[in-house]
């Protein structure tokens, strides 16, 4: 039996039977687009991660005070340092590689607007702090250093806030805010940003000059953070180091106690939400593989079945002739077949499946690749001859006495 025979033969044979062979390649078909699915979606949460933590700002370094435990006659009590104008300063002038270092200052705070009222984000900031984080304004102005020197009374607004607070966000502007009992004139209306690491929308927001906040809100010295951005990606490292030596003389820690305060390194940030998500995708295709696993052996014990079925057939062609080989070979190109039109359909559905989310879900931008769509196929292939490996050498090993004798 030459090829072309070989493959007619198969392919009536699977016609004969075209719903017991469609729910055979139906495992198949679930596990090769759950790969698909899973792996896409992996990759298009691990691209979602990336530009969230680049959308914090460029080459960012992140300084927090770090909680610390004091005794106090029988209790332990937790406490946290925070930051000063002179640490800040220090930064400022001592600093090699930052391009734009702000404290900053943050509470909740009810806001009341023109046209409404809430519960919003207040951040005292300083000028630079729109360099830092990367957030331009799209209306109006940024607050400027003469703000911050003279404390004035000014606001940005987050597009959500100005919403919120206005009806209309473009109407914001030059209009005016309270926050506490404390009087705000709106000069700028930052640039959308969406939703940040935690979920959080970071448009709903309120930002004042940093000193503004430390005398009128807050009524307090301290500073909750510092960002700072570096020149360039390569010197992040060093900046990071440089940061720490700079704050331990600031704040009169000696070498070897471990400082009252933590550096955040942007770039550290997105390794590890970036391997997170990669272990991650890792997961939910082993997941999906193991359908895919499901679905061999049920093509296995379908062709049992089949070899069971056709037991006369089969010893009809060993009496007149055919070998071993050809008879495995028919059940193996037969499986191989099965396995690769459900493959192939699963594909189909895996890609169909993700461009649907994509379509949905307007913010994912993100495609299966080319390489696990064929990986997936032609694994779904040698499934499909392994699995079918054990029935066709059953069924090669069968007597034409005995098969004949078969009813």
């Amino acid at each position: 039996m030459n090829l072309i025979q070989l493959l007619h033969t198969c392919f009536r044979s699977i016609l004969r039977n075209r719903m017991r062979s469609l729910l055979t390649s139906l495992g198949v078909i679930i596990g090769v687009g759950s790969v698909i699915i899973m792996v896409a979606l992996g990759e298009g949460s691990q691209l979602a991660i990336e530009e969230r933590m680049t959308a914090m700002g460029t080459n960012l370094l992140q300084i927090t005070p770090r909680r610390q435990s004091n005794r106090t006659g029988q209790q332990m009590v937790m406490r946290v340092s925070a930051f000063t104008k002179k640490d800040i300063q220090k930064l400022k002038d001592e600093s090699s590689f930052a391009v734009a270092i702000s404290g900053i200052i943050q509470s909740n705070a009810n806001v009341v607007g023109g046209e409404g009222n809430a519960q919003v984000t207040v951040q005292g900031v300083e000028p630079d702090y729109t360099v830092a984080r990367n957030w331009n304004v799209n209306a109006g102005v940024f607050f400027d250093e003469d703000d911050l020197a003279f404390r004035n009374s000014v606001a940005v607004l987050g597009r959500t806030t100005a919403k919120t607070l206005f009806g209309d966000a473009d109407r914001a502007l030059s209009g005016q805010i309270r926050i506490g009992t404390t009087y705000f004139t709106v000069i700028g209306l930052l640039e959308i940003k969406g939703a940040g690491m935690n979920g959080n929308d970071q448009d709903d927001i309120v930002m004042v000059p940093l000193d503004t906040a430390m005398t009128r809100l807050s009524n307090s010295r301290n500073i909750n953070q510092i960002v700072m951005s570096i020149v360039s990606k390569e010197y992040m490292e060093a900046a990071q180091k440089e940061t720490e030596l700079i704050l331990r003389e600031s704040r009169n820690i000696p070498d070897g106690i471990t400082p009252d305060f933590a550096i955040m390194n942007q770039a550290d940030m997105i390794e590890m939400a970036s391997a997170t998500s990669k272990t991650l995708t890792t997961l939910l295709a082993a997941i999906a593989g193991v359908s895919l696993l499901v679905g061999g052996i049920g093509i296995m014990n379908i062709m049992l079945v089949s070899v069971t079925e056709r037991t006369r057939e089969i010893g009809v062609r060993k009496a007149i002739g055919a070998e071993r080989r050809s008879i495995i070979a028919q059940f193996l190109v037969e499986t191989s077949m099965v396995s690769g039109l459900g493959g192939l359909v699963g594909v189909i559905v895996g890609v169909i499946v993700t461009m649907a989310y994509v379509k949905i879900e307007h913010d994912k931008v993100f495609y299966p690749h080319v390489n696990i769509m064929a990986l997936a196929f032609c694994i779904s292939v040698a499934l499909g001859i392994l699995f079918g490996l054990y029935p066709a050498v059953k069924a090669s090993r069968l007597q034409p006495v005995d098969a004949l004798r078969n009813e």
